[in-house]
């Protein structure tokens, strides 16, 4: 026996289905420029763009720093090409606009002159690395690259 759909039970199959996330969904895309939403006394004040993706998939182009080793799990995204390691010349100004990607495995890097995209998992707040020291405000982890 076969029961005709009303259409209600339509309208409500509809509705649920289109309230359902697909698992592969397209990770969000995030810019430099929406990355703070001010300066203010007590330091960087985080948009509401990068407060609701904490902890969500995202992706970002940009341009790796010139990285310390050859090989290592972690790189510095910015948004403009540096001809210099920024820990390497204290005359170098550290870019404002940076993001610390944490790669879910070693990697050899690409020139500091190729636009990367990075995608991982959006982390904020203050964190120093216990491996290296170096002190993070937005991370991404277990993040890849590619070319863009």
């Amino acid at each position: 026996m076969t029961y005709p759909l009303s259409r209600r039970a339509c309208l409500a199959g509809g509705l649920s289905l289109s309230l359902l996330r697909p698992a592969h969904a397209a990770p969000a895309t995030l810019s430099f420029d929406e990355l703070y939403a001010s300066f203010s006394a007590l330091g960087l004040v985080y948009s509401d763009k990068v407060k609701a993706l904490t902890g969500q998939p995202i992706r970002m182009q940009g341009f790796m720093a010139p990285p310390l080793k050859a090989e290592a799990q972690f790189f510095v995204l910015t948004e403009i090409p540096m001809a210099l390691c920024p820990f390497c010349s204290t005359d170098a100004d550290w870019p404002d606009n940076i993001l610390v990607v944490y790669l879910d495995r070693k990697r050899t890097f690409t020139p500091p002159n190729q636009r990367i995209e990075a995608r991982g998992v959006l982390e904020r707040g203050s964190w120093t690395d216990p491996e290296t020291g170096f002190v993070s405000q937005l991370r991404l982890r277990g993040a890849r690259f590619d070319v863009a």
